[in-house]
């Protein structure tokens, strides 16, 4: 009977507090589970710690602002992969994600990790939402899982040569003769295919076409290469170290081509490359991802990835975007099920605005949004500026480069 009492007495206080603190019963808000996959560890990871940077950006923001209303205002609780920089990496995060119940993905960076990892969340019908793998490979295969926010290199190398060509004309046609230069994995490999099909109907002889390895270690046989053919333009498609190292052994050897005119480069609309050799980089030229300068997001988004020491790179608005595309679909969703999810993500429209790209309304055929699009920046003064399209640019091309 004592034992009874106590027991009786022990429930009668813990029911007087839940009384006496009544919004403790309410303070479990609900929680969303989404998977953010970057390659932060191996050649990628300063691209994939600058992705993982520009989706937490979104979601401190989402969860400050409330969470994602349509669902009580769930929070969202992030579940981090590292890729390693390597597709196998990537299934297997993507694996273990599965198995902590997230409801999407969203990143990978490289074209070989997006591949794979879409794949594997196929198994599951989880959502794949792409940060930047641009090989078109990624939206053809049929995947209803899979997103794609940014352009492939089809629409980049497409933009890329009108504006190289509308950039040559109004020089005067300066060059005519290319050496392209370009990693030989899947990104690099397809850019360079394309763009050996595309230049010589656009006037221009490309002189040879030179692969290197990611990581490489020596650019000197590239370089020595490129000055013995003695191009106009040099057209690289690389990641961040092989384009550092190549620009700074093209610069020792005094190597100087009309224009470098980059499509889709690691480093050349890279601030990291801008402030630690600035000599280097000056004048060269791409066509890559980058946001709208003229929204005020994205100088708020800046401002807030400067502040903490850190460069401004594509890849966090490119994250940042994605994040928030997720969190639109879920509120349209109004409810946390892959299925309704991914039919929410495949019906996004123009009402969708919370993103700092260039582009116009989103919509999405086979997984990939029609609005995406790139820009063309260069390096001018230390500072990378938007040359095309002409009605955000606050700059005009310097080309042909002499001296």
């Amino acid at each position: 009977m004592t034992g009874f009492r106590m027991g009786r007495r022990g429930l009668a206080l813990a029911s007087a507090g839940v009384l006496a603190a009544p919004g403790l019963a309410r303070a479990q808000a609900p929680v969303v589970k989404l998977g953010i996959l970057q390659p932060v560890t191996g050649a990628l990871s300063q691209d994939g710690e600058y992705g993982r940077l520009g989706a937490e950006l979104a979601i401190n923001e989402i969860n400050a602002g409330g969470g994602i209303r349509a669902l009580g205002g769930a929070r969202i609780e992030t579940v981090f992969g590292d890729a390693r920089s390597n597709p196998e990496g990537g299934v297997a995060e993507v694996e273990k994600m599965q198995a902590e119940g997230v409801l999407a993905v969203v990143g990978g960076f490289a074209s070989p990790i997006c591949l794979a990892a879409s794949q594997a969340a196929s198994r599951y019908e989880l959502p794949y939402v792409v940060d930047v793998g641009v090989s078109d490979q990624i939206v053809s295969r049929g995947l209803t899982n899979t997103f794609r926010f940014g352009p492939g290199f089809g629409v980049v190398t497409q933009t890329a040569l009108d504006n190289l060509v509308a950039l040559n004309d109004a020089a005067g046609k300066p060059s005519r003769t290319v050496v392209i230069v370009h990693e030989d994995g899947l990104f690099g490999s397809g850019m360079a295919r394309l763009l050996n099909a595309e230049l010589p109907k656009r006037g221009f002889e490309v002189l040879e076409t030179l692969a290197h390895p990611t990581p490489a270690r020596d650019m000197n046989n590239v370089a020595l290469r490129i000055r013995a053919l003695r191009p106009d333009l040099v057209i690289p498609s690389s990641y961040y170290a092989e384009f550092v190292l190549l620009s700074r052994t093209m610069q020792q050897q005094r190597i100087r081509p009309k224009g470098v005119y980059c499509i889709l480069n690691g480093a050349a609309s890279n601030y990291r490359f801008v402030r630690e050799f600035p000599d280097a980089a000056n004048l060269v030229m791409d066509c890559n991802h980058w946001p709208d300068p003229r929204k005020p997001k994205t100088a708020e988004l800046r401002r807030a990835v400067e502040a903490q020491n850190r460069f401004w790179l594509y890849n966090v608005p490119l994250n940042y975007s994605a994040m928030m595309l997720v969190a639109d679909a879920l509120e349209r969703a109004g409810r946390a099920d892959r299925a309704a999810l991914t039919t929410a993500l495949a019906a996004t429209d123009g009402a969708f605005t919370k993103h700092i790209m260039p582009y116009g309304p989103t919509r999405f055929v086979n997984g990939q949004n029609q609005a995406g699009a790139p820009v063309n920046t260069q390096v001018q003064g230390g500072d990378i500026k938007v040359i095309f399209p002409r009605d955000f640019a606050d700059a005009q091309p310097v080309y042909p480069v002499t001296g």
